[in-house]
């Protein structure tokens, strides 16, 4: 039992002043026999001994003023009050042993790791790693910066159309590197190949409109791709007037709608080319955040496939609706569509949950833009994520596992 006594207020100290303040500390007696309403509470000093150890901890940390401080925090704004907090919570989750664990004792609550993550620059920390890469690297120091490169990271330079490190002047054309024709064979056979190099996420049927970007952790269809276009820009009308967006995205009836993630790791060929024969019609664009996009943070962040900046490319194939989704990640904000030199990504400023529409059917061209299976589409700088999502008939079938390792030109599924 602790009980606090305060001496009279006296003028020439202040009353916040814990030195001035006695603490008292006295077991409770196993007897249970308790004072009465009128006695006077007993003034004992600590003895020389029978302190507990928690006890002993209360006398050395100060409650009182860290309750203090902590209201005071509350009644700060709202971005002094994260800038305070801020530093705090990064020591919380950092120092060993739970150093400052007894702060949530006295009504101190960290920001979340998620929280915390998204908090940090990505965006202008992407910007300078865009900058850094573009510097000319000087002759002699080429072989050691791209040798250790390809050391951490498990570059098959074998495959590169150019072997010769010097032949490199930055990062920038090291990461966007080009493969031997024969390298990359394209699979004739089936009807879906993988765009890119990468890791298999996740894969299979759309279900309530809903899409795993990993095992167990899911987001929304809608938000991913964002809201329909009208439906005079279909080009076919949809199987049904629904409700449900998946049902909105389904031209012809009898089919389902298939979705398959494919992570690029930092070390896989960072250009990605076009899964079947389509035609691309449509392309929106959301900024967004730039926060990683490996598996592990996959995992722990829901819906990360929507906070981040990506590049949606929406048009028709042979059964229906068909979708190609470039999304950024940290170091990776640099988007690339070849055929559209109209897109600038990781732009300084932009309106959160903004996104920017542009059809590349017109007038003159009142089909779209017409892609062969693998045909060159678009790069990353350094690696990301392609998503697909696609109509197709019932008996659409995959030809891949889980976490399976996938190159460029390899079956994706047929019918």
């Amino acid at each position: 039992m602790v009980r606090c006594c305060q001496r009279p207020p006296n003028p020439a100290l202040p009353r916040h002043d814990l030195h001035k303040v006695r603490v008292h500390v006295q077991r409770p007696r196993s007897g249970g026999g308790s004072r009465g309403p009128g006695t006077p509470p007993r003034l004992e000093g600590p003895g020389p001994g029978g302190l507990s150890r928690r006890a002993r901890f209360r006398l050395h940390f100060p409650q009182l003023a860290l309750r203090r401080r902590l209201g005071q925090l509350s009644c700060m704004s709202r971005p002094a009050l994260k800038l305070r907090s801020w530093p705090l919570t990064v020591l919380y989750y950092l120092l060993p042993f739970g150093a400052l664990r007894p702060l949530s004792r006295v009504g101190w609550r960290p920001v979340s790791r998620v929280a915390l993550y998204k908090s940090v620059p990505t965006r202008l920390l992407s910007r300078a790693w865009g900058r850094l890469n573009q510097v000319e690297l000087p002759h002699w120091l080429r072989r050691p910066v791209y040798s250790l490169y390809i050391w951490t990271f498990g570059v098959n330079m074998k495959e590169a159309a150019v072997e010769d490190l010097h032949h490199y002047r930055n990062l920038s054309e090291f990461f966007r590197r080009k493969l031997k024709p024969q390298a990359r064979p394209v699979c004739c056979l089936h009807s879906v190949i993988s765009p890119s190099d990468g890791k298999i996420l996740n894969f299979g049927q759309v279900k309530n409109s809903e899409v795993e970007q990993v095992k167990g952790v899911t987001y929304s269809l809608e938000s991913f791709l964002g809201p329909r276009t009208s439906v005079e820009d279909l080009p076919f009308p949809p199987a049904a007037s629904c409700s449900s967006f998946r049902n909105q995205l389904v031209t012809q009836e009898g089919n389902e709608l298939y979705h398959c993630v494919i992570y690029l790791a930092p070390g896989d060929y960072h250009c990605f080319h076009s899964p079947t024969d389509w035609t691309v019609s449509h392309r929106r664009h959301f900024p967004g955040s730039l926060m990683s996009v490996n598996p592990g943070m996959a995992r722990w962040i829901k819906e990360l496939f929507c906070h981040n900046e990506r590049v949606v490319l929406t048009g028709d194939w042979k059964h229906g609706f068909f979708s190609l989704t470039a999304v950024g990640a940290t170091n990776v904000g640099s988007i690339r569509i070849y055929f559209d030199r109209d897109l600038h990504t990781n732009s300084p400023r932009y309106s959160k949950g903004s996104y920017n529409d542009f059809s590349f059917v017109t007038h003159a061209n009142k089909e779209g833009i017409p892609m062969r299976k693998g045909e060159h589409l678009g790069e990353f700088n350094l690696g990301s994520t392609i998503v697909l999502i696609f109509e197709a008939p019932k008996d659409f079938n995959f030809k891949l596992k889980a976490g399976q390792k996938i190159r460029f030109g390899e079956a994706l599924g047929s019918l």
